[in-house]
């Protein structure tokens, strides 16, 4: 399955590291670290401000989440959106702490918050986001050309389960916008495929319950050190990352 909060930290960081690699020179935009041709326009501006934010926003918030997880799980799930989160604020109402449904409504925008600007940056710059977000690897494109060779019949369905796929959805939607797909089937799509990732974890917070909660708890507990883990594994991972391409 996709993490959509390091997705979302990824793709700022290669969005950043193209908006520093700049040319210094003035008028001389054409660098291929960035997706658009020429002087940006408003709309570029805006939309690659909106995918560095989504990745401030992760960084930001990394802090807090693992200690909301066992005091404020609803919260966190309205933050970001966590597999946690929903699993622990589902188990929750389990034992009698707040409603499936507003369990079930407070995951949908924390999952959903950054993904049109994804669909959006596809419809903007087309292949060469792809190309970026992608870090310059073959899996990006080669979807890219399956997209369009299936047309609607491999990007609707494709939208739907992409909570669900091994590969990030910020490439699928990104995708989703170079194959010409418009916004509002986009939201439907998407808000579909949402559902039934959240119906999934729902369900199993439910199905666990106390020990859920438990377990939930105790991760709040130890909720300093736990963020330290989580911040030394994903600096080392793209440290990592970043020592294998140079």
């Amino acid at each position: 399955m996709s993490v959509p909060e390091t997705e979302s930290a990824r793709a700022a960081e290669r969005a950043a590291t193209g908006a520093a690699a700049a040319p210094e020179k003035a008028g001389s935009w054409n660098d291929p670290r960035l997706p658009w041709h020429g002087k940006p326009r408003t709309a570029d501006i805006l939309c690659w401000l909106g995918i560095v934010f989504s990745g401030l926003f992760f960084w930001v918030l990394l802090p807090v989440r693992v200690s909301l997880v066992g005091t404020h799980p609803v919260v966190a799930e309205l933050l970001n959106g966590s597999t946690e989160s929903i699993i622990s604020a589902s188990a929750f109402a389990r034992v009698g702490d707040g409603t499936l449904a507003v369990v079930l409504l407070a995951a949908i925008p924390g999952l959903m918050k950054f993904d049109i600007i994804y669909w959006w940056a596809g419809r903007l710059w087309g292949e060469k986001i792809v190309l970026i977000l992608s870090g310059g690897g073959k899996r990006g494109p080669r979807y890219l050309a399956r997209v369009r060779a299936g047309g609607w019949r491999i990007t609707w369905p494709l939208v739907v389960v992409a909570p669900f796929l091994p590969l990030p959805s910020t490439i699928i939607y990104v995708i989703a916008g170079v194959a010409g797909m418009n916004w509002v089937a986009f939201l439907v799509l998407d808000l579909i495929g949402e559902l039934l990732w959240i119906g999934m974890l729902v369900g199993l917070g439910y199905a666990l319950g106390h020990h859920a909660v438990v377990l939930a708890q105790e991760i709040s507990h130890y909720s300093l050190w736990v963020t330290i883990g989580l911040v030394v594994l994903v600096m080392g991972r793209q440290l990592w990352v970043s020592r294998r391409k140079s």
